[in-house]
């Protein structure tokens, strides 16, 4: 049972002598400065275990009811400290500007007690993660949790690890946000990007542009509902991330995917450009309408500063804001550079760093800008050449994609040659709207498993995704590793309708992207790590979250899965 945690750590030593048992009504002993990441830990073991632990600030609290405890420091100083502070430092970029070094813990479990050390809040978080996944892999019938003999000092290998999440296509109200933040924290995840605008709708009040919301809200991919967030909504979010050490990024895609703009205010959308019409929905399964806001239009650039302004108010944990910047069809290239460079320049006075899709490498990126590597050439030629493309839009639309798509081959050299940081998203393995290849557990997973997931994407195992080396994308791309900003897997909802589908393509695959992102290169084997994905599986099933059961992995009997547990 030592090995059981996921993300697998850097350090892991085994002891010699018992472990120890933790019984409800155990003490959480910690300073009054680690309060609030103490009650979070407590209330995260009841949900993910039924175990019902007790903070006690220094004594302050109610007392243990049994004589084991869970110890909880701050440590700046001393051989504890020093140990920490000689794990390697994480290779990339924060999304909230923050010291990349903040996430070190250290783990130990004797027969007296179990103890968490960090140098921060966010570092105790982590190693609390941890100890969660330990008390969930030891619990007892009789509702105690047995703990081994271990120490564990670790660190993660990159400092923005993240989900990007498309809310546009399909809404996901502020709740469903809230688990994948939830099941984002449980993995040591650190980034949540929210995709809040798309041709579909348009999720986030503007104040001067209240028609955004109350037009380009309304809608949704084909007649799936609408709806937008409210201020009081975003700011629930962006605390419950807070209170998880997840920054929330947000996202406003431009120049090309808006026509929920264009719904809203007509006057922004271009005199021409429009002609290719959207297609029907039920005969082609993902619409690609043309048009873009045109730069050399002064209204453009009032709405611009507007929307920059207010989201950047609502989101005032991240330190970057990200600009779209893909898939502009039909743009000249010399007006999308000259809108990437005016739109980063307003983002740069409101004091926020830039993040963009990879074919904002063609303008003038820099030093702490972030270009998101996203179109694997080898996968998106081998989808032009099968025709899948051409047989989900309209041909002269399939044409213009196609001449996109071949610009972008060299656009993470340009990115780096630059000094512009990448984050990797790459299709072939962290786009988690693919289809699942291998059979599920039961009909309800094979009747999802059908309807789920992009067809143009080939299905893949859920061993084909962890397999997956950050170093491989990077050697494809550019061999520069120090250019490496991070990784984010990316779910986009063109066949998601409810918060069910999402949590069946986020897991188990996000599990083992976040091990890739957290773990040392090298670590970790298929054969290792479906052992301990099936032990984890507990704390989805009591939180009521819906996975693939995927037949590679010899999952426990969890009785009726998907009911509330």
């Amino acid at each position: 049972m030592t090995d059981t945690i996921i993300p697998a750590p850097l350090h892991t030593t085994t002891h010699d002598g018992g472990g120890l048992s933790i019984a409800p009504g155990a003490a959480v002993l910690g300073g009054p400065d680690l309060a609030d990441t103490l009650q979070v830990f407590v209330d995260d073991v009841a949900r993910d275990t039924g175990l019902r632990l007790a903070v006690n600030l220094n004594g302050t609290g109610p007392q243990p009811h049994t004589a084991a405890t869970i110890q909880v420091e701050l440590i700046t100083s001393g051989p504890a400290a020093e140990e920490l502070a000689a794990l390697p430092e994480p290779g990339g970029l924060r999304a909230d500007n923050g010291d990349p070094t903040a996430e070190r813990y250290g783990l130990e479990v004797s027969g007296a007690h179990a103890r968490v050390w960090a140098a921060t809040p966010e570092g105790v978080h982590r190693g609390l993660t941890s100890l969660r996944q330990l008390l969930t892999a030891g619990l007892q019938p009789d509702g105690t949790a047995q703990l081994p003999p271990l120490r564990v000092l670790d660190t993660p290998r990159y400092a923005w690890r993240g989900l990007s999440l498309d809310v546009a296509r399909t809404f996901h109200d502020a709740d469903q946000v809230l688990r994948v933040l939830d099941i984002l924290s449980l993995h040591k995840l650190n980034v949540l990007h929210l995709h809040l605008t798309d041709d579909q709708g348009w999720r986030v009040p503007i104040t001067n542009w209240p028609a955004l919301t109350e037009v380009g809200g309304t809608g949704a991919l084909g007649d799936r509902p609408g709806g937008w967030y409210t201020a009081e909504d975003i700011d629930r979010i962006v605390t419950h991330a807070r209170q998880r050490h997840i920054t929330v990024v947000p996202e406003i895609d431009m120049p090309g995917h808006c026509q929920a703009v264009f719904r809203s205010y007509p006057e922004l959308a271009p005199a021409t450009g429009n002609a290719v019409p959207d297609p029907d929905p039920a005969s082609v399964p993902v619409p690609v309408p043309v048009g873009n806001l045109a730069p050399h239009r002064e209204i453009t650039w009032r709405f611009v500063e507007d929307v920059l302004t207010d989201v950047a108010r609502l989101f005032p944990d991240s330190a970057y804001l990200h600009l779209g910047g893909d898939e502009a069809f039909g743009m000249p290239d010399e007006a999308h550079i000259a809108f990437v460079d005016r739109a980063r320049h307003i983002a740069r006075s409101l004091g926020r760093h830039v993040v963009g899709w990879q074919e904002t490498a063609r303008s003038a990126v820099g030093p702490q800008e972030v270009v998101q590597y996203w179109i694997d050439a080898a996968e998106m030629r081998e989808a032009l050449d099968s025709g899948a493309l051409a047989q989900m839009m309209p041909a002269e639309t399939a044409a213009i994609v196609a001449a996109t798509m071949a610009k972008a081959e060299h656009d993470i050299d340009r990115a780096a040659d630059k000094g512009a940081s990448i984050l990797l998203s790459p299709t072939s393995h962290l786009y988690l709207d693919r289809p699942y290849a291998e059979p599920g557990a039961d009909a309800d997973d094979e009747a999802r498993r059908a309807r789920v997931g992009l067809p143009v994407y080939p299905p893949k195992t859920v061993e084909q995704i962890y397999d997956w080396a950050p170093d491989s994308a990077l050697a494809a791309a550019t061999d520069r590793e120090a250019a490496v900003a991070g990784v984010e897997a990316a779910l986009w909802c063109e066949t998601v309708t409810s918060g069910e589908d999402l949590e069946f393509l986020l897991l188990p695959r996000l599990a083992g992207i976040a091990e890739r992102a957290w773990s040392p290169s090298g670590a970790g084997t298929w054969d290792d790590y479906r052992g301990r994905l099936a032990v984890q599986s507990a704390a989805w099933h009591r939180r009521n979250w819906t996975w693939f059961a995927s037949t590679l992995i010899d999952w426990p009997s969890h009785p009726a899965r998907n009911e509330e547990a």
